[in-house]
């Protein structure tokens, strides 16, 4: 038992040592493995508020050695005169919201500014140092300098503010004053975030819209890898596609220089047609890009600016301006700050031995070394980078005296005519002053308290409450300029300057204003005078040419390439009888019934009409043949008339020779109403006059042929013959000329002829042609005609035999030989042709029967009347003709006496 309660006291004993021990230990705490390398600013004691801000006051970070394996945070390089005048212009901006009384007047505010490098990493060191500070043991949330953040002002390019806006998340408020991504509109990602500057969904529409102005369709677009350039050019992609414009080409400028991408956005613009370029960039990535372009030499280009280098220093220099002079762009409105350049000089490096920026910013812009200075300046650690030599430091052996001047700069820095940036610096500090304002004198039952709407006080607020009063702040500018924003933060409203680079006087580039571009939510407006001076930088120095495809001219259409941009087709020319009359048509319009396409096929023109026309030669010499035709059967009618009572004229019926004259003139006549242009009165005319003028010709001619077929048949008979008398010959022409008549009234009264405009023939000519109407009738009419012909042939040629010193009946069977030839040698000529060739055709057909009816049948009496007068006696004309009967004596001339003296003889059977 003893042992025992010795062994249980020793251990009891043991643990009161061991736990002695480890109170007396000190506890084991969490270290940083090193603190962030950051340079900047920061006043924030004595005040009850901080305003945190970061600026790019570099352009990049010096490379890392990659075999060290711990943690570094890089050192910055590559000073930005530009962004150290923003940094400034904050500070300048705080302090005068501190000498205000009518804002704050119970609060001032401090800043704790950082240069963010223009990296991403350095801006997530700065946000997280501002967030909690770099305390050894703990984070110091919202007051790592003292004094209670209100919010931060950045974080410059809108890569950056993403960045840091995701570190900061939802708990502090940030307000951009150059960060105009159209990401950053997206309130599910970015609650707390605000912006001064307009989205770049506001600047796309206004390149688009500036784009359209100038005809432009085929623009090229280079954008810097971030999410300025990325975000840019995807809404000036969207606008241009649904502008119908076309994007050549889409490449992008690195942030870290690589030649290997470099040299594929300089192969795209060196092998594109396209002659404007859009740049969406900042200034700092666009600088080596710049460089790219002197080396290569390219000219010739057209290049539309973003806000972000439109008017910077960096780029905008005298020897780059062959290469991006007469660039256009948007700029943010231009302001004049009251006390800024005052405040801008009030600098020097020996107010302050610890302040290493100006101590850079001295000995960069006068080329010299501080005395007992440990701050490099001139560093560059890029390399292989086109028209740039390989160099590390490039400091000057010569000391800063400290009496230079800032007056003889000629620097980014100094240049207060372009006050653009850094004015929007000025209000995005004033965004918080008014809305912290707001905060203070806030009521209650007004407040973002819930539920009773109570109001926070200053330092004691959160993020939240103060945002209700960042929403939708309005308020007026120093240059009585209005401020306001929506609920994603984004201005209402306001402009951009249209800006075009131009030479001045001294050699300088200057920005030359000529339009502006204003927008109120969906409202745009883009107006530039028609007297504004815009240098183009191109051979003829005026407005350059960008199309893939020049556009298609009247005459063609527009044919998209397959696999191509709708900017880029082929223009096809318009098919016949198709137009296009307005440049760029897509399709061709249709002409009308009587419109034709010209031979551009620009425009439609009246079609050309076509008809057998008096004024035409081949119209003129029928019109002659036609009245000659005419004359000379009058002129036998004339001839008849005179020697009417010769036996020749009296020979088988003089009555029917006058008929077969009348009938004659009819026909040659009625070939002229088949010349000119067709009516529809001449259309049924000239059928009709035409077969009732060949009914009465024919008919006539078979009164004469019945008579000598008789006479025939009585030489070859022995019978007596019975005269008829020559009532009956007539009464044959005149009950077929009845029928004839009958035929054609109906034919005019069914189904006339009527006057037809011919298209199908010919597409570019109107024929004036005659519808016949109803074939069958035509048929009907003409057909009878044909019978009459036939018959006249048939008696005639059974006589042909009849002696007689003149016979009559062979005259009439030639004539008839000559009627049926021509007008069988018609039918395939008329088939053969079209338009006003068929009715010559027809027309000459006619005059060629008459003339052979006429020539047959009257010129060989006329002959003998007019020449030959001995042969036209009663002897002559009347002898005896040999018969099977000798006491039969009977010829032509006897059987017309017979007949005209009106006796009836009897022959009898012997």
């Amino acid at each position: 038992m003893a042992s025992r309660k010795i062994c249980l006291a020793l251990g009891f004993l043991a643990f009161l040592l061991a736990e002695l021990d480890a109170q007396n230990k000190p506890k084991k705490q969490c270290r940083l493995m090193a603190k962030f390398n950051l340079t900047g600013y920061v006043d924030a004691k004595n005040h009850s508020l901080v305003i945190a801000g970061l600026f790019p006051i570099h352009s990049r970070i010096i490379p890392v050695d990659e075999s060290i394996l711990e943690p570094v945070s890089p050192m910055c390089e590559g000073f930005n005169f530009r962004g150290f005048r923003w940094m400034k212009t904050m500070i300048h901006t705080i302090k005068e919201i501190n000498e205000r009384t009518d804002i704050l007047p119970n609060h001032t505010l401090g800043y704790q500014i950082f240069d963010s490098c223009y990296t991403n990493s350095k801006a997530m060191e700065s946000a997280m140092v501002i967030l909690t500070g770099q305390e050894e043991f703990q984070p110091n949330l919202r007051n790592s300098t003292g004094s209670v953040l209100a919010g931060m002002v950045g974080a410059g390019g809108s890569s950056l503010s993403v960045v840091t806006s995701r570190i900061l998340d939802f708990h502090v408020p940030q307000v951009g004053y150059t960060s105009s991504s159209s990401l950053l509109s997206d309130t599910n990602q970015f609650l707390t975030f605000l912006r001064v500057v307009a989205s770049d969904t506001m600047q796309s529409e206004a390149m688009v819209s500036l784009i359209k102005h100038f005809g432009w369709v085929w623009v090229g677009a280079i954008a810097a890898d971030d999410d300025y350039g990325k975000y840019g050019v995807k809404a000036f992609k969207e606008k241009m596609e649904s502008a119908n414009l076309c994007v050549a080409f889409s490449e992008t400028i690195p942030k870290i220089y690589s030649n290997e991408k470099m040299q594929k956005a300089v192969k795209a613009i060196k092998s594109s047609t396209a002659k404007v370029i859009v740049l969406f960039t900042s200034d700092i990535d666009l600088s080596p890009f710049v460089l790219e372009m002197v080396h290569h030499n390219i000219t010739d280009r057209t290049w539309i600016a973003s806000e972000a280098w439109i008017t910077s220093a960096l780029i905008a220099k005298p020897e780059y301006f062959p290469y991006f002079g007469g660039a256009i762009g948007f700029a943010i409105p231009r302001s004049v700050i009251p006390g800024l350049k005052e405040f801008l000089y009030d600098i020097h490096p020996s107010k302050d031995p610890t302040d290493v920026l100006t101590t850079e910013f001295w000995q960069t812009a006068f080329n010299c070394t501080w005395p007992n200075s440990s701050v490099p300046y001139n560093v560059d650690h890029r390399v292989n980078m086109t028209g740039k030599e390989d160099r590390l430091y490039d400091m000057s052996d010569q000391l800063c005296t400290g009496e230079e001047k800032l007056e003889d700069l000629k620097n980014t820095y100094l240049d207060v005519s372009q006050l653009r940036i850094t004015n929007n610096v000025k209000q995005a500090v004033y965004v918080f002053a008014h809305a912290l304002d707001k905060l203070s004198r806030c009521q209650k039952g007004k407040g973002p308290i819930y539920p009773h709407g109570d109001c926070p006080r200053i330092p004691d607020f959160n993020f939240f409450q103060l945002m209700h009063f960042m929403k939708e702040i309005k308020f007026k500018t120093h240059d009585e300029k209005w401020i306001a924003l929506d609920d994603k933060g984004d201005l209402k409203f306001g402009h951009y300057d249209i800006l075009n680079w131009q030479l001045d006087d001294n050699g300088e580039i200057s920005f030359v204003n000529v339009g502006r571009f204003s927008f109120r939510r969906n409202m745009f407006e883009l107006y530039i005078p028609k007297n504004s001076t815009i240098f183009w930088n191109t051979e003829s120095s005026k407005l350059p040419h960008s199309v893939c495809t020049d556009v298609c001219p009247p005459g063609t259409r527009k044919v998209t390439q397959e696999g191509q941009p709708i900017c880029c087709f082929d223009c096809l020319p318009c098919a016949d009888g198709y137009v296009s009359e307005k440049p760029g048509q897509t399709e061709c319009d249709p002409c009308g019934e009587d419109d034709w396409s010209n031979a551009q096929k620009s425009k439609c023109v009246p079609k050309e009409v076509e008809f057998l026309a008096y004024e035409e030669a081949l119209g003129f010499t029928l019109v002659i043949l036609s009245i000659i035709g005419a004359l000379v059967i009058l002129a036998v009618t004339v001839v008849y008339v005179i020697y009417r009572h010769t036996p020749l004229v009296n020979a088988n019926d003089r009555e029917l020779s006058f008929l077969i004259q009348v009938s004659l003139v009819i026909t040659v006549l009625s070939s002229m109403l088949f010349i000119g242009k067709p009516q529809h009165w001449t259309c049924m005319a000239r059928q009709v006059t035409l077969a009732l003028g060949f009914c009465l010709c024919l008919s006539s001619i078979l009164g004469k042929t019945i008579s000598l077929f008789f006479a025939y048949r009585i030489s070859k008979s022995k019978t007596r013959l019975i005269s008829m008398h020559p009532i009956f010959r007539k009464l044959i022409v005149v009950i077929c000329v009845a029928g004839e008549i009958g035929a054609c009234a109906a034919y005019l009264v069914l189904e006339p002829p009527r006057m037809l405009k011919n298209i199908e023939i010919q597409n570019v000519k109107i024929i004036f042609e005659c519808s016949e109407g109803s074939i069958e009738f035509l048929c009907s009419i003409f057909g009878f005609d044909v019978l009459l012909a036939l018959l006249c042939f048939l008696t005639t040629f059974v006589a042909r035999q009849l002696p007689d010193n003149y016979y009559e009946g062979k005259c009439i069977t030639f004539g008839m030989l000559a009627f049926f030839i021509v007008w069988i040698s018609f039918v395939p000529a008329y088939l053969s042709t079209k338009g006003k060739l068929k009715v010559a055709v027809e027309i000459l057909v006619i005059l060629a029967s008459s003339y052979s009816l006429l020539g047959c049948i009257f010129l060989p009496k006329c002959f003998i009347i007019l020449l030959r007068p001995k042969r036209n006696t009663d002897e002559t004309v009347g002898g005896r003709v040999p018969t099977v009967d000798r006491s039969i004596q009977l010829t032509s001339a006897s059987v017309s006496s017979e007949l005209n003296s009106t006796t009836v003889s009897t022959i009898l059977d012997e």
